[in-house]
């Protein structure tokens, strides 16, 4: 099972952020699992979410999804920043 990193900016809060439910409602019916949340202690507004993933299909169409804009509407994500990283 592939272990993905996706880092972005938020412009919310990033105690918001951190305890939105919106992760585990996108990604929980994925199969997703272990989503671990770190915020950069220099600049709270930058943050990442590691995760494994099961299915990095049915992730890629969750995440262009409205169900996903909705959540980093929600959250205060920075859809423009967004980087996904995959376990090499």
């Amino acid at each position: 099972m592939p272990t993905v990193i996706g880092h972005h900016d938020i412009s919310k809060d990033k105690d918001h952020w951190l305890n939105s439910p919106k992760r585990e409602e996108l990604f929980g019916p994925l199969g997703v699992t272990n989503i671990r949340t770190f915020v950069n202690p220099d600049d709270p507004t930058k943050v990442a979410v590691l995760m494994d993933v099961p299915d990095m299909d049915a992730f890629a169409s969750a995440m262009q999804s409205a169900a996903a804009a909705e959540a980093m509407e929600h959250d205060g994500v920075l859809p423009e920043t967004m980087v996904i990283l995959l376990e090499a």
